[in-house]
């Protein structure tokens, strides 16, 4: 977003998982190498800030990056230079680097497994991101956006008691976990309908032993009746279902705006 929404939107955005990488190849992703430069250089091979060059170069848990290494790439971010494994030739870049980590980096700069200098070279700008317990008020959004992408263009719609579910859990893996999870009931859920019934054990349990997700009598029956609705076909036959008049039902979906 934050590429797509600046000056250097139509030069590369290039990607790096620090964490991914192996220390002993993580200077040739980075910086390129020359033919001959190591066994199996067959050729030479353009690194990800010369890809980047003149765009954005986001460096993904960089918090897991080597110690031994991070010397090497404060020297780019205050120079913006840099030499290819093998070659002499220095190369200069521009560069804007995005950087996240998961890790606490204050905590890393204490046990010296972080270099403070780095550190501050990097963090001009912070954009915190609250674990998704924190913000709830998130989850509607996401459960929606990855039902759409796991769907393959069937229509899917999830109940008010199974979201209701989701919105309670925990959610120790944050998005990631609630990610997988939608992934797999959407795959359970044949009649593309998300129900409780096809979520995971652990949500379920999570939802009982907690006192918050306890519903109130009045949540209970504002379910009742929307489940009741969503599967008649005229307000009558729901009316008769419930065992109340139109005039009522008329009332309650006015109170639960249904």
């Amino acid at each position: 977003f934050i590429h797509e929404k600046s000056s250097r939107k139509n030069k590369p955005l290039i990607k790096v998982n620090c964490a991914a990488i192996p220390e002993g190849l993580l200077e040739s992703e980075l910086f390129g190498h020359v033919k001959g430069a190591f066994t199996g250089a067959s050729k030479d091979r353009k690194g990800r800030f010369e890809l980047a060059d003149g765009g954005t170069l986001f460096l993904d848990e960089v918090g897991e990056m080597p110690t031994a290494f991070q010397a090497k790439l404060l020297r780019v971010l205050q120079s913006g230079q840099f030499e290819s494994v093998g070659d002499s030739k220095t190369k200069k870049v521009n560069v804007r680097i995005i950087s996240a980590t998961n890790v606490n980096i204050e905590a890393g700069i204490e046990e010296k497994t972080f270099r403070e200098d780095l550190f501050y070279r990097l963090n001009g700008v912070t954009i915190p991101i609250p674990p998704l317990r924190e913000r709830p008020e998130d989850i509607e959004l996401l459960v929606k956006h990855f039902i759409e992408k796991f769907s393959k263009n069937k229509h899917f719609s999830i109940t008010d008691e199974a979201l209701l579910l989701l919105k309670n859990h925990s959610w120790r893996g944050n998005v990631r976990e609630l990610e997988n999870t939608i992934h797999r009931v959407v795959l359970l859920a044949k009649d593309a309908i998300v129900d409780t019934l096809h979520l995971p054990p652990e949500i379920k349990t999570t939802n009982n032993r907690s006192s918050d997700s306890l519903l109130s009598l009045e949540k209970l029956k504002e379910l009742h009746i929307k489940k009741v609705l969503e599967a008649t076909s005229d307000f009558k036959e729901t009316a008769r279902i419930l065992k109340i008049d139109l005039a009522t039902l008329w009332r309650k979906r006015k109170k639960y705006s249904i």
